[in-house]
């Protein structure tokens, strides 16, 4: 594969997933209070998930693949910023960790949660009490450290290389960098709100400035790039 075919599918791939996000995320929201359901008990979260049925967890099947697309992006980015290839190697190798991660962190929900949703419908009091600390445990490990801080962690850091990497090419404009510097550096401490909840509201704004980055960065590497 050539280096325009990449430098395309990779912008393709960033815009594309920015607009998938947009519309499964607003889905989400409307009919699973999500992201605020994901503080939810089991008591309360199980239920829902298994009144969604096959369409609801159609629905986090595809938001658990979406990162995937990231991967392909920075593929994409990599071949885009010619002037800084060891910078990108390592921001595409942060890129592909940081996409399973999330990958990983979404599957519980069409997965193992689902099975426990199952389970949870004709559980007796004790069941449904082991179910909740599984759910929970779950939750913790491949939802709050997987998912989001190990994913967005190392998202963050192939966003940061990818807006140094940008000031090296002289025929990109200048604020692109500087707008990816202060975007990678705002997610990166969101990725810590698990742990310092005062950054929560960074956190909630990314949900906003991830897409619109995505978009504006996959149509810079298709604008600059392509002939």
């Amino acid at each position: 594969m050539d280096a325009s075919t990449l430098i395309f599918a990779g912008g393709m791939s960033l815009i594309g997933g920015a607009l998938a996000f947009v519309g499964v995320f607003a889905w989400l929201a409307a009919r699973f209070s999500y992201p605020q359901i994901l503080d939810g008990s089991a008591d309360e979260v199980l239920p829902r998930l298994r009144t969604g049925g096959a369409r609801l967890r159609a629905i986090w099947t595809i938001y658990s693949l979406l990162p995937l697309l990231l991967v392909i992006g920075a593929f994409g980015t990599y071949a885009a910023l010619r002037s800084s290839r060891e910078a990108m190697l390592l921001a595409l190798v942060l890129a592909t960790v940081g996409s399973f991660a999330m990958c990983l962190g979404l599957m519980r929900w069409p997965s193992v949660h689902w099975e426990l949703a199952r389970a949870y419908e004709s559980a007796g009091a004790d069941a449904r009490r082991g179910i909740g600390a599984t759910f929970t445990g779950l939750n913790l490990y491949l939802g709050n450290y997987v998912g989001e801080f190990l994913g967005e962690l190392c998202l963050g850091g192939f966003f940061l290389l990818s807006g140094f990497a940008l000031r090296a090419e002289w025929d990109f404009p200048r604020w692109l960098s500087v707008c990816g510097v202060l975007f990678a550096l705002l997610f990166i401490v969101g990725a810590f709100r698990n742990v310092a909840p005062r950054v929560q509201r960074i956190a909630d704004l990314n949900n906003y400035l991830l897409p619109a980055w995505m978009i504006v960065l996959g149509g810079a590497i298709l604008w600059y790039r392509l002939p």
